[in-house]
Order: structure tokens, then sequence, then C-alpha cells
């Protein structure tokens, strides 16, 4: 499957929601830290309800550390500077979704490690700033997972 990788989030009802969306696709979820919140937080709880037993997370002391230890195929960086849309990827196991804290998104310094066919924006209008985080993670999950052929969904 894939892997969702939050960059120092800082939102708790944010990563509880994208904690329900992994436990609904079969995602592992990957936090580097800091985090802008405790893991027990009763928002995260909350926004994250009773899923949080269905869902691999672990946490991380940096991206560099995520990598070294989960070893993705891929990693594509969300951001809205990027230069390739996010429905023209063919998404594959293995593969990871890197994205930013909330009111910043990701660093410059970690974006220009990343060549431009890695970096991936989501359509927006002109006058738009941004998605909210959860909104944007469960877009991306879902199109990768729709490309892969929904494995481990059951039909309905």
């Amino acid at each position: 499957m894939l892997d969702i990788v939050l960059f120092e989030p800082e939102i708790p009802a944010n990563t509880g929601n994208i904690i329900r969306l992994c436990a609904n696709t079969g995602a592992h979820l990957h936090l580097i830290q800091p985090l802008g919140f405790e893991l027990d937080d009763k928002r995260l709880r909350r926004a994250g309800l009773d899923y949080h037993e269905w869902v691999s997370v672990r946490q991380y002391a940096s991206l560099n550390d995520y990598i070294e230890r989960a070893k993705p195929k891929r990693v594509f960086a969300l951001t809205t500077k990027g230069s390739q849309c996010y429905s023209k990827i063919n998404f594959q196991t293995g593969d990871a979704l890197l994205f930013g804290p909330e009111s910043r998104g990701l660093p410059a310094e970690l974006l220009n490690q990343y060549p431009p066919g890695l970096k991936l924006y989501l359509p927006m209008r002109q006058e738009s700033r941004s998605l909210n985080l959860s909104n944007t993670v469960s877009i991306v999950m879902y199109e990768a997972w729709k490309q892969m052929g929904f494995p481990g969904a059951q039909p309905r």
C-alpha cells in the first residue's frame, strides 16, 4: 500500500481525519516530529473516532529517519509549488505521499531536494492559496488507491 507522511503536522483534528482515512484505505501513517499536539489529544481522538486500532501510526525524529527506516520506493512531495499535477502520476505500491504543516507547507530547503517530477500539486482556482490538509490527503490518496484497483476494499 501507500505511506502517508505528515511533516510536522500542527492541527490534531486534521491528523485524526487522516487516521480515519488510513484505516479505510489501508495506508500507513508516518508522522515527522515535532508534532503540534500530543498523540493522546482529545481532538485527535475525536476526529479519528475509533479507527486508531486499525491504523499503523509511526513517529520519526526527521524525514531522513523515516526514509532510512521505511524505505519508500518513491516520495512525492505535495506542494502548491509543484510542477506535476497529482492525477498525472502512476502511483504504485510502496510510494509515499509527503505533506507539509498546515500553516506553512513543506519548507523550501526540503522541496529543493526533490526533482520537479516528484513535486505534485492539486489544481485550484487562481485566487486560492491552498486546501485543507486532510482534504488534500484524501483527494490524492483516493486517486492513488483507485489507480491500484482499490486493493483490500470490500465490494458494496
